[in-house]
């Protein structure tokens, strides 16, 4: 934890000391759990109306500088505990006009470079045309708020609603100099599992001014992926971390239709690193996905109370058909796969996900239950296999993916998951894995059938010393290998295109575009 103030400092105006507020907030059109209701229960001991002038920097977000009821007023975060709470300092409050030492001292906050003071004071509108817009670093945004503010739990909470150019949101606010009542009230609200972000954050993504980041993580059967996203002004997305961490969430779970503790505690673990990663890289929002593994297990209800538990993240365990659809999304918004027919498959630990359609339109989407680990599990292809026992998997592949069968060869096939990556991925003999390279890598046939052979006349020791192959994924590839080979063949292809960009870059599209509500 850490080290939290312990003294008073004196306030910006030589007042009453100010004791520096612990402060969680979020933004959203609407909010999940209790909130709503808490706050409709509530007789709100102020509610106020301000038009406000916020001055956001594209270099930090570690100031807040506002004018508001001609006072500017500027606050500075001090620290971050391991909670994800900030701790606020005020350090400014100046009636106009502002002396050029202040001034000179709030520019320093906002990180504005080659700024030359010409007046010993200056007005608000000053202050804007002369340093803030020529400098091409800040953005003057006039902000309505209809500010409700309550007592809750010992602390101070604000519900605003808020519109800034033409846009408007919404966001909590719960203040204290203790922390663990910001904490406890968040959670009794629930709201644990929204990301804690600043003004300067929230409406600098909710008007898309400068780069803005956002996470997203899909708990798969076999293996957890993790994205951070950065979202520029003009909407472009550029990946700042992107990884998978192979946890057999469903190891077992064929056999005793639950989840294992320790595939659970592996998992959980996995994602309270990302998680932490995440609140490290100042994300604006989490978007977090269960597939086939958390769709057919029992306990899967007391695993996602575990992560939220644990990390503050609610899993939203999705359909087959939602799964398959953002596949589909991340395909075609990453390749260009021109306007025929299209078939784009995402193989996974516990599932199979295919996605039919034209460019961008979609014309079907289905799921079958046929997975890398279930495959591997029921036919034992964790080591070497002989040839009859192969053939005995393939021939169960070929049965569940019946439903291929009779359908027209595609103009295009595109392969997504860690089965083709991982096979695209030795094709190129990859030591270190590189995404970019991958990303349209094509393979074919001769190749998948190489690849095969070489781990079905290899032990699961030999397999993880192959160059390109995850060695975590050792156990389970020659399984995966054998769905995409059957596809290929059901659907009279000689070849596919590989798209890293998975179900989670859909997720990253679809929830966190500009303009969509920011959650």
């Amino acid at each position: 934890m850490v080290e939290e103030a312990s003294q008073a400092s004196p306030s910006p105006g030589g007042h009453a000391p100010i004791v520096p507020r612990w402060e969680w907030r979020t933004f959203g059109a609407r909010f999940e759990g209790a909130a709503e209701g808490h706050f409709a229960s509530l007789q709100a001991e102020r509610v106020q109306d301000s038009d406000e002038l916020y001055l956001l920097s594209t270099e930090t977000t570690k100031s807040v500088v506002k004018v508001r009821a001609g006072l500017l007023d500027v606050k500075h975060l001090e620290q971050v505990n391991d909670e994800g709470l900030e701790q606020w300092r005020p350090v400014l409050k100046a009636e106009f006009p502002v002396s050029a030492t202040d001034v000179g001292s709030v520019i320093e906050r906002l990180d504005v470079s080659d700024v030359s003071l010409s007046r010993p004071a200056y007005s608000m509108d000053e202050l804007v045309e002369e340093l803030v817009r020529p400098s091409g670093q800040v953005s003057a945004v006039h902000v309505h708020k209809r500010r409700e503010r309550y007592k809750l739990g010992g602390c101070m909470a604000e519900l605003t609603e808020v519109k800034a150019e033409g846009k408007a949101t919404r966001t909590i606010a719960i203040e204290s100099d203790d922390p663990a009542r910001v904490i406890a009230t968040v959670r009794e609200l629930g709201l644990a599992l929204r990301p804690n972000v600043s003004y300067p954050r929230g409406l600098k993504a909710l008007l898309g001014l400068g780069a803005t980041r956002y996470a997203v993580i899909d708990v798969g059967t076999n293996s957890v992926k993790f994205h951070i996203g950065e979202r520029s002004s003009d909407g472009k997305w550029r990946a700042v971390v992107d990884r998978a961490e192979v946890t057999r969430l469903g190891e077992g779970l064929d056999q005793t239709g639950e989840l294992g503790e320790t595939p659970m505690q592996r998992t959980i673990d996995a994602i309270a690193d990302m998680t932490e990663e995440a609140t490290q890289n100042e994300v604006a929002g989490i978007g977090a996905v269960g597939t086939a593994g958390l769709r057919a297990a029992n306990n899967s209800a007391a695993f996602v109370a575990a992560v939220l538990e644990r990390c503050g993240v609610e899993i939203e365990i999705i359909s087959a058909d939602e799964e398959a659809r953002l596949a589909y999304l991340a395909a075609t918004s990453a390749l260009d796969l021109g306007d025929g027919s299209l078939v784009v498959f995402d193989t996974g630990g516990g599932s199979s996900q295919f996605t039919f359609g034209r460019g961008e339109h979609v014309e079907e989407r289905f799921s079958l239950e046929v997975g890398a680990v279930r495959i591997a599990e029921r036919f034992g292809l964790g080591g070497t296999v002989t040839d009859v026992k192969l053939t005995e998997a393939l021939e169960a592949v070929s049965a569940e993916l019946g439903r291929l069968d009779g359908r027209p060869t595609p103009d295009a096939l595109v392969g997504m998951g860690g089965a083709v990556t991982n096979l695209a991925a030795v094709k190129l003999e990859l030591g270190s894995y590189d995404p970019d390279l991958v990303q349209g890598t094509t393979l074919d046939l001769p190749e998948i059938d190489r690849q095969i052979e070489l781990y079905r006349t290899s032990t699961v020791e030999q397999r993880r010393r192959i160059v390109g192959l995850q060695p975590k994924r050792a156990e389970v590839i020659l399984a995966g290998a054998c769905i995409v080979r059957t596809v290929l063949a059901k659907l009279g292809c000689r070849s596919l295109a590989v798209s890293d960009r998975g179900l989670r870059h859909g997720l990253l599209v679809e929830r966190f575009r500009t303009g969509a509500e920011e959650t």
